[in-house]
C-alpha cells in the first residue's frame, strides 16, 4: 500500500476565518517507515491542537500525519505540508489564510513551508534546524520560534541563527522558555499557550489574551527576542 499523508480534524467551525495545520516531528526508525497515529511525536501534538482550538474557535484546526517518518533525501515532510495546504484551499476556499504550527522536524517544516502563498504565519516549537535555513524570502509572514534553553536535541543556537536570517524578510519573534526541554513535557502549557495565542492573533484576527498572550503581543509589537520564566 502506498504511503499517503492524512489530515485529522480537531475543529471545523461553521464559519471559517482561517486554517491551522499542526505538524508533528519524529525521526526515522528505519528506511521509509510509515507514520503511526500512536507514535509519541504524533501524540505530542494532540494537546497543542486542542489548545489552539480552545483559543480560536473560528479557526479550523487539523493535525497532519506525514507519509513517512523522519526527513531524508528521498522523503521530507514539505511535500506533505504542501498537499495539506492545497487540501485546505479546496475544502475551505483559496483565500482562507493558513498557519503552520510544528514541533521539532515539524517546526522545521513549518518554517521552510511558510513561503507557500496561502500561509500567513508559522510557529516552530523546539525546531530542529540547520543554521542556514532561514535564508529564504518569507515576506509578509509572521513567524514565531519558541525554544527551551535546556533543549539537548534541537540546537537553540541554530534556531536563533534561522530567526535572525528570517527577520530580513518576515516579522519574526524568538521566545526562550527557561527550563524548557525538547519534549515540551516540562512547561508544556507555556509552549501550547504561546502557539495558540500567536495563531489566534495572526490568522484568527483576534487580539492575543492572557499571560502568554502578552508575550505574543510583545513579538507582534516588534520585540524580536523575549525570554519567559514559567
Amino acid at each position: 500500500m502506498q504511503a499517503t499523508p492524512r489530515l485529522i480534524d480537531t475543529q471545523v467551525p461553521a464559519s471559517v476565518k482561517g486554517v491551522v495545520l499542526v505538524l508533528h516531528g519524529g525521526g526515522a526508525r528505519r528506511h521509509s517507515m510509515r507514520v503511526s497515529p500512536a507514535q509519541l511525536s504524533v501524540l505530542r501534538m494532540i494537546p497543542v491542537a486542542a489548545r489552539i482550538a480552545q483559543a480560536a474557535p473560528d479557526l479550523v484546526v487539523q493535525r497532519l500525519l506525514n507519509s513517512f517518518r523522519g526527513w531524508d533525501s528521498e522523503h521530507t515532510p514539505l511535500r506533505d505540508v504542501a498537499w495539506a495546504v492545497d487540501q485546505a484551499a479546496r475544502r475551505f476556499g483559496p483565500d482562507v489564510p493558513v498557519s503552520l504550527v510544528g514541533h521539532s522536524l515539524g517546526g522545521r517544516a513549518a518554517l521552510l513551508a511558510c513561503r507557500l502563498p496561502q500561509v500567513r504565519s508559522a510557529v516552530a516549537l523546539a525546531p530542529w534546524l540547520h543554521p542556514h535555513e532561514g535564508r529564504l524570502d518569507a515576506s509578509g509572514r509572521d513567524v514565531l520560534i519558541v525554544h527551551g534553553d535546556e533543549d539537548r536535541i534541537a540546537s537553540p543556537a541554530n534556531a536563533a541563527a534561522v530567526a535572525r536570517d528570517l527577520g530580513e524578510t518576515a516579522r519574526v519573534g524568538y521566545v526562550t522558555v527557561r527550563g524548557g526541554s525538547h519534549s515540551m513535557l516540562r512547561h508544556h502549557h507555556v509552549f501550547d499557550a504561546i502557539a495558540a495565542q500567536f495563531v489566534r492573533a495572526t490568522v484568527g484576527g483576534q487580539p492575543a489574551r492572557g499571560q502568554w498572550g502578552e508575550v505574543v503581543s510583545q513579538v507582534l509589537g516588534g520585540e524580536r527576542w523575549v525570554t519567559v520564566t514559567p
